[in-house]
């Protein structure tokens, strides 16, 4: 376990994301948005992956599945199960990385993600095997060509690892120039991380993936713990999808109530789970959700501080910050939206 710091606070004036100085983000309300979601295709994910279905400002064009909660191709086989189930066939799934950058050794699922996903990553529970497989294409390549077709129109969010859209950036210098924006769920800024009192899962599994992705010029906004830990779902709610009767209906409420029980071991006080993935994919096409800090961000990459997420000293006065940080939510808006949204879709299927 890589050793513990200090945390230091910071005072800030929030911002509305739709007002924030990215010029990057602009969202028509009478436009569907072009998106590529990035999973490792864990519960949040599967929610997250719903949700975009379900939102009808979203036109998801392709999703790629990487290491994380689960291992690449149990997050293939996941996303491709959950999208069969309910009936976007259409939607093709590509393979992206399976370890961090850098990483000689086959990657290994964290025990905490086992306890908190299941084995298979969905809560243990079976749904029907897909007869679809992977795109050939390599998902980070997807990432690029869809850049360059959409442009500003393309948002691409990520709620695993920022292995790929480190990867993207990499291979296509002008990839962080093409895309209207990168939004991720990760980081902690003004709360303890879940790994560690520094860091948050997503970012510590590769924090030099993300150190690279903050400091490379792209439009990354940062949906951190400071706004997930407070959008909650409870057995309440997963109880009126179980009661539809209906297939994902019931497949969704089973693992959702599995995650809800691990929450509930280690963190009883919340009353429920925290819908961590999906307020990412909403804060890409409904900005009005959150207020932010805008900020330049770096992610620490030595033994002692590992996957944290802060400002860098020396450029606080600095302009045309890298990373539009989320620290404040609309909570009670996205959460009856999320369930709104998230209940249709399962009436139908």
């Amino acid at each position: 376990m890589k050793k513990l710091i200090y945390f230091i606070g910071i005072v800030f004036s929030l911002v509305p994301l739709a007002a924030c100085a990215n010029d990057n983000v602009q969202i028509n309300e009478n436009q569907k948005v072009k998106m590529i979601l990035d999973l490792d295709t864990g519960i949040d994910d599967a929610l997250a992956l719903a949700y975009a279905l379900a939102d009808p400002k979203i036109d998801l064009i392709g999703v790629v599945a990487s290491y994380g909660n689960v291992t690449m191709e149990e997050s293939v086989s996941n996303t491709l199960e959950l999208l069969d189930m309910l009936d976007r066939k259409d939607v093709p799934v590509f393979r992206g990385a399976d370890r961090a950058i850098g990483e000689n050794t086959p990657f290994e699922v964290m025990p905490i993600s086992r306890f908190i996903h299941g084995d298979n990553g969905i809560g243990d529970i079976q749904i029907a095997a897909s007869p679809r497989v992977a795109d050939k294409q390599d998902g980070v390549d997807f990432m690029i060509e869809s850049a360059k077709k959409y442009g500003k129109d393309l948002i691409i969010v990520a709620v695993g690892p920022m292995t790929n859209l480190n990867e993207a950036v990499q291979r296509e210098p002008n990839f962080k120039n093409m895309v209207g924006n990168l939004v991720i769920m990760g980081g902690a800024l003004i709360v303890d991380g879940n790994v560690n009192n520094l860091a948050e899962a997503n970012i510590f599994q590769d924090p030099v993936s993300a150190n690279e992705l903050f400091r490379s010029g792209a439009p990354v906004t940062m949906v951190g713990l400071d706004v997930t830990q407070r959008t909650l779902l409870t057995k309440k709610d997963t109880k009126v999808w179980r009661d539809l009767g209906t297939t994902s209906g019931k497949a969704y409420a089973d693992m959702t109530d599995y995650y809800i029980d691990a929450y509930l071991v280690n963190a009883p006080e919340l009353g429920g789970c925290a819908l961590h993935d999906p307020l990412a994919v909403a804060v890409a096409v409904h900005p009005d959700l959150v207020k932010v800090l805008p900020l330049h961000m770096r992610v620490g990459t030595s033994d002692e501080d590992w996957g944290r997420t802060i400002g860098i000293n020396g450029k606080m006065n600095d302009p045309d910050p890298n990373v539009s940080v989320c620290v404040d939510v609309e909570v009670d808006k996205f959460v009856n939206s999320f369930m709104d949204l998230l209940t249709n879709l399962f009436k139908a299927n």
